[in-house]
């Protein structure tokens, strides 16, 4: 599909709605443009959605509390605290 589109004043593009549909981007949404030589390249950014287990999240959060409390207690127990007048 190729549609002229004009230019405005500071460069804003219009994209009619066939072109917005077709590469599907509602209102609001984002197209990433890259440049090759004469001509722009437009694609929709469309986020990578990543199916993560909860509970893989859950032990992750629970081992680096672990890993701060042992490094806050050593500290502590050290006498190795950064509050300076």
């Amino acid at each position: 599909m190729r549609v002229v589109l004009k230019v405005r004043k500071k460069g804003v593009i219009i994209l009619p709605k066939v072109l917005r549909e077709t590469i599907g981007v509602d209102e609001g949404g984002e197209v990433i443009v890259e440049a090759d030589r004469d001509k722009l390249v437009l694609r929709a950014l469309k986020p990578r959605i990543v199916d993560v287990d909860p509970g893989i999240v859950e032990e992750f959060l629970r081992e680096e509390y672990e890993l701060e409390k042992k490094r806050y207690t050593r500290m502590i127990s050290s006498g190795e605290t950064s509050s300076r007048h």
